[in-house]
């Protein structure tokens, strides 16, 4: 159970905390020109956990820059893989003011003896349990080197969020979760390794007093799986249904056949899932160890949705070791026809210390330890089984583009007909973006390969446009 005991202190002295949101450049570079960019929950989640002696600051690069004269005691950074050498980076630059470092999040966790080597701490796991414990070693002199959580919370009596701390977003401020976990375990899938594949619910009250308190109409649930307890999330949209918000969260894609919680879900305002569909293959989502997934039952999970006046967003991602040259023509023509909303495009990114990583590793096709590299856009970091890292770069690229083209906008939204007032805004904002940076890419069942790619997975393609990845 989390509690608020240390909020509680005798100590007279302030002291100041540093939040950052560490993002790559390629991170920065897309999502900066995105039209909605939703915020990451994590430090202001953390910034409630903290004890109200100290003063905590935010500073989220999607929308802000570091400010290294910023005159603070601690500085907490988080940072995802691709983040990671940007994030040791700036610990760096803070630790040579004088000025101790903590960072966390998914690559601490999935490599918590390399973060040591940049960090006076580095904290395991979920951060909200040791948070507190840190603070208080800090104050006196004896930061530990690594914090780890000896259980998992139990989320009852949560703080809400410091969303006084989310800058720069016009939309999508009102964030929190409802829920915490997944309880599949996909190869290529880094939450198991964070949350132990054990699921967590907050009392409903709590989060109904939570959004009661929320700014702006708009809430966005950064749960990993809203679904996995049917019961739990009925009773949840119903509660929430008289709030009259409009949200937005994570599924899996049988949610669409139980048409009660499609019901109740669309009656308490969301408006969109994102379905980690990922392949149309089902021998690909096989070996992925996903196998709850079914790609034949794909064209109906969307027809479901729609009927309930849901968009569908789909994680769309190729490089699997079933996907042949033939999958990026494939994938596209099978998302116009069935009228997808919209796609997150990538490449298959092998995390470290995932079961993907492990076994690509073992068989000698991870072709760089750059984790710059692993960010699903611009580069690709493993032998993929059945072409080219060259043609899967290119041929995700290309894919991109023929998502959202105009005729693929038209054709999806015409068979979607499905909040068009945002969704077209929003394709469109896609289809301009890649307009102005990426690589045109090529489709490799038609065309041989073109361009030569090095040991790291890096690409020149003589189509190139400009410097930078696809927003997708």
């Amino acid at each position: 159970m989390i509690t608020h005991d240390c909020r509680k202190t005798t100590s007279q002295k302030r002291y100041r905390v540093e939040l950052i949101t560490a993002e790559s450049e390629a991170s920065r570079f897309v999502r900066y020109r995105r039209l909605i960019r939703f915020p990451q929950l994590t430090m202001p989640l953390l910034a409630a956990h903290t004890p109200d002696h100290w003063e905590v600051s935010h500073t989220d690069e999607i929308v802000q820059r570091v400010d290294f004269g910023r005159q603070v005691d601690l500085v907490g950074i988080t940072a995802n893989t691709p983040a990671a050498p940007h994030a040791y980076g700036l610990a760096r630059e803070f630790g040579r003011r004088g000025v101790a470092v903590v960072i966390g999040g998914p690559h601490a966790t999935l490599m918590p003896d390399e973060a040591t080597q940049h960090a006076d701490a580095v904290v395991v796991g979920e951060g909200e349990p040791v948070w507190p414990k840190l603070l208080a070693d800090f104050e006196r002199g004896e930061l530990r080197r690594v914090y780890r959580a000896c259980a998992l919370p139990d989320l009852i009596g949560m703080p809400a969020p410091r969303w006084d701390l989310i800058k720069g977003r016009v939309y999508g401020k009102g964030v929190t979760i409802a829920t915490r976990g997944c309880p599949f375990a996909c190869e290529y899938c880094a939450i198991p390794q964070m949350y132990q594949r054990r699921m967590r619910f907050r009392p409903v009250a709590e989060v109904v007093d939570e959004i009661k308190r929320m700014p702006g109409r708009a809430l966005i649930f950064w749960d990993d799986n809203l679904g996995t307890n049917r019961a739990y999330a009925k009773e949840l949209f119903a509660a929430i249904a008289p709030l009259k918000r409009w949200w937005t969260s994570q599924c899996t894609a049988d949610v669409a056949f139980d048409d009660e919680f499609m019901a109740l879900a669309a009656r308490s305002g969301c408006k969109a899932l994102f379905l980690g569909l990922e392949t149309i293959s089902q021998a690909s989502l096989n070996v992925a160890n996903k196998r709850h997934n079914r790609a034949a039952d794909y064209g109906e999970v969307i027809r479901r949705l729609h009927a309930h006046g849901i968009a569908v967003q789909a994680g769309m991602v190729f490089g699997f070791d079933r996907d042949d040259r033939t999958i990026f023509r494939t994938t596209v023509e099978f998302y116009r026809s069935a009228g997808l909303d919209s796609a997150t495009v990538s490449v298959l990114i092998p995390f470290p210390n995932t079961p993907l990583f492990k076994r690509l590793d073992s068989e000698g096709r991870i072709l760089t330890r750059d984790w710059s590299k692993y960010n699903g856009k611009k580069d690709v970091v493993f032998q993929p089984a059945m072409m080219s890292p060259g043609e899967l770069l290119m041929g995700m690229e290309w894919a991109a583009r023929r998502f959202y083209s105009m005729p693929s906008i038209i054709e999806r939204m015409a068979r979607s007909k499905t909040g068009l007032w945002w969704n077209i805004a929003r394709n469109i904002g896609y289809h301009l973006a890649l307009r102005k940076f990426g690589n045109v890419g090529f489709n490799p069942e038609t065309r041989g390969q073109s361009s030569s790619a090095n040991s790291s997975g890096e690409t020149v393609c003589p189509r190139t446009i400009a410097a930078g990845p696809d927003p997708g």
